[in-house]
């Protein structure tokens, strides 16, 4: 009885809806693919996995959107949205090439360099493979597009 009721669950647990599809400890079905990005710097093109957090969601509603990010401290681009999102922000100790974070309220940051940090943020995903991402970004102001894939 024990086997068939192990069955069972797993059967509710695990639907298929041909879309990719992870099931967590809880029995929640998680959509990977819903929070894949594209982001776009001149003829390059990365990938990017944003997290399931109010902030990424909210972010991910802006979209899409082509802005012209700003260099700062040579690690970084930022950009000012158009309007705050809910943030819940922590210090990650680390900032890691690639991730992508919100600064305040509305402040969309990408970092090109790995380095230690003082600062919060609130983190809503990375690239996938930052690989060039340092060169392709540049020195100075870049235009970026970002749009869900």
């Amino acid at each position: 009885m024990k086997i068939i009721s192990t069955f069972f669950f797993l059967l509710i647990c695990i639907q298929n809806n041909n879309e990719i599809e992870q099931v967590n400890p809880n029995c929640q079905i998680e959509n990977t693919q819903a929070m894949k990005l594209k982001i776009t710097i001149g003829k390059d093109t990365f990938t990017a996995t944003l997290l399931d957090n109010e902030t990424a969601v909210a972010f991910k509603a802006l979209l899409p959107m082509t802005i012209t990010m700003t260099e700062l401290n040579g690690n970084e681009k930022y950009y000012d949205l158009p309007k705050k999102i809910p943030t819940k922000s922590s210090n990650p100790g680390t900032i890691q090439n690639g991730d992508l974070m919100i600064y305040g309220s509305n402040t969309l940051v990408l970092f090109y360099k790995s380095f230690s940090t003082t600062y919060s943020y609130t983190m809503i995903g990375s690239i996938d493979d930052p690989t060039g991402l340092s060169e392709v970004l540049g020195s100075s102001g870049v235009t970026v597009t970002l749009e869900s894939n």
